[in-house]
């Protein structure tokens, strides 16, 4: 429990809110000698031509110059992408199909590319009896077998068709079935309680879902590593958040150095421990030892997703989209305005690099923390006016949650609710409301009320990824 008593521990932030720890096998980070390290693996994926070019002039299929467009197109996806590892190879029958199977390894995602008038069908067995998620690229007049995808996916196999003349999509192919190996390839540090939906608070169910390690973190060993922090980095790491800043209100010199060591703290723990995910559930009691908001912000800007109130549900979302288009949320609060048809969403912690790590970095406020008497730093993230959003999140391991809209308002400085602060026009404020969470069956109110925000309208990529990861969408409002 805090030393402050904020709203949070009003709507039950403590055990009796609902924190599920009873029966979960928590592993330390500590204790693993020689723990997985950050992605270095690249994430094979099975390239699969099938069938043989046809002339350009006639017949249903790809010709030659097709062909060797898309090649081309994936082999500059695979150099862009970096951590994607193509096995390519043409398959005129099911043992050829099942031979490139094993050179690629079990499991392998699979692009499937029909060249050919229902050369996939004659190829495919060994793919969906190997149980391989697909995604079908199909050329416009390259065969028939587009028809089959979605009828595969409806008799239970992982498949999505992207039928298309645009060669960009193989790119985005590609950056779906990574998906997949890379969240089995991560380690996500959690500073107990955890807090969501049941099944996202339990580390044998990620790991069997996911594929995913949850290990925790000892609070007392991590204060080891905020007091070694040297004084010259935190020196360096406040002077960076101050001389960036628009404007300072509330926090004082403390406050911001602080908040600068835990920030280092927490970027050398991702580095000790190799992580690609962070979740904190005790973050309201920090305000002793720093806030970790603006730790947070750096780890998201630099592709370690971070969630505050140990929000595994939100958590996991931030790195599905990390690993499909490369770009942070911001995890917030919504409420209402339906004089306006908007929705809000509101945090004290948020990234600044919404285009992505190498994009540009929003204007910001450095502000004290609205819930614990302004004491604290956190940032005032302004976001980009007219910026079409997909708001978001994965629940229960199985259930993706999904909007769009579009940022109609910024202020120039928050009052009420948390600091960052966003007002979305949406499709039905009314409508979204009335149905807000009813998938969910529990009255714990973070895990009702917390969505995550990206940048852009991805909802067509959530069905494709859904349909990939064996879940399913539910579209709000």
């Amino acid at each position: 429990m805090c030393e402050h008593c904020t709203r949070r521990e009003f709507l039950g932030t403590g055990v009796a809110g609902g924190i599920m720890l009873a029966g979960a096998t928590w592993t330390h980070a500590w204790a693993a000698q020689s723990p997985p390290g950050q992605i270095r693996r690249k994430s094979k994926i099975c390239v699969i031509f099938t069938g043989t070019a046809e002339p350009e002039d006639r017949n249903w299929g790809a010709d030659a110059r097709q062909i060797a467009a898309m090649k081309t197109r994936l082999a500059k996806a695979e150099k862009d992408l970096g951590n994607v590892e193509l096995i390519m190879g043409q398959s005129r029958d099911a043992q050829q199909t099942a031979a490139l199977l094993e050179k690629a390894g079990p499991e392998v995602p699979v692009l499937a590319i029909n060249v050919q008038n229902f050369a996939l069908t004659r190829v495919v067995k060994p793919i969906l009896d190997g149980s391989h998620p697909m995604v079908l690229f199909s050329l416009p007049a390259s065969g028939h077998d587009w028809m089959y995808a979605h009828r595969w996916h409806r008799q239970g196999h992982r498949v999505t068709l992207l039928p298309s003349s645009d060669y960009d999509e193989l790119e985005r192919a590609l950056r779906l079935l990574r998906v997949i190996p890379m969240m089995k390839q991560t380690r996500i540090l959690l500073f107990p309680p955890a807090r969501g939906t049941k099944s996202a608070q339990s580390p044998e169910e990620v790991k069997k879902r996911l594929g995913a390690d949850v290990v925790g973190v000892e609070e007392k060993t991590f204060d080891e590593m905020i007091s070694a922090v040297e004084d010259e980095a935190v020196r360096v790491e406040a002077e960076s958040w101050t001389k960036n800043a628009k404007k300072i209100y509330e926090p004082n010199k403390e406050d911001i150095s602080k908040a600068a060591r835990i920030s280092v703290a927490l970027q050398r723990l991702i580095e000790k421990e190799r992580a690609q995910g962070l979740a904190v559930g005790t973050c309201m009691g920090w305000l002793s030892k720093g806030f970790p908001c603006l730790g947070f912000t750096r780890l998201r800007d630099n592709g370690i997703p971070a969630a505050c109130e140990g929000d595994m549900d939100s958590l996991l979302t931030m790195l599905l989209f990390q690993y499909m288009v490369d770009r942070p949320g911001f995890q917030g609060n919504a409420t209402f305005d339906t004089s306006r048809n908007a929705l809000w969403t509101a945090h004290c912690t948020a990234p600044l690099k919404m285009d992505g790590s190498k994009g540009k970095a929003a204007p910001y406020l450095l502000r004290g923390h609205s819930e614990v008497g302004g004491s604290g730093c956190v940032p005032e993230v302004q976001y980009r006016m007219g910026e079409t959003i997909t708001r978001t999140k994965l629940v229960n391991l199985d259930t993706i949650l999904a909007s769009t809209g579009k940022i109609i308002e910024v202020p120039a400085k928050s009052v009420h609710g948390c600091r960052t602060q966003i007002v979305t026009e949406v499709n039905d404020a009314a409508k979204m409301a009335v149905d807000w969470s009813s998938v969910l069956e529990t009255e714990d109110a973070m895990t009702l009320l917390h969505r995550v925000v990206f940048y852009g309208d991805h909802l067509e990529s959530l069905h494709h990824l859904a349909r990939l990861m064996g879940m399913k969408v539910v579209k709000e409002g």
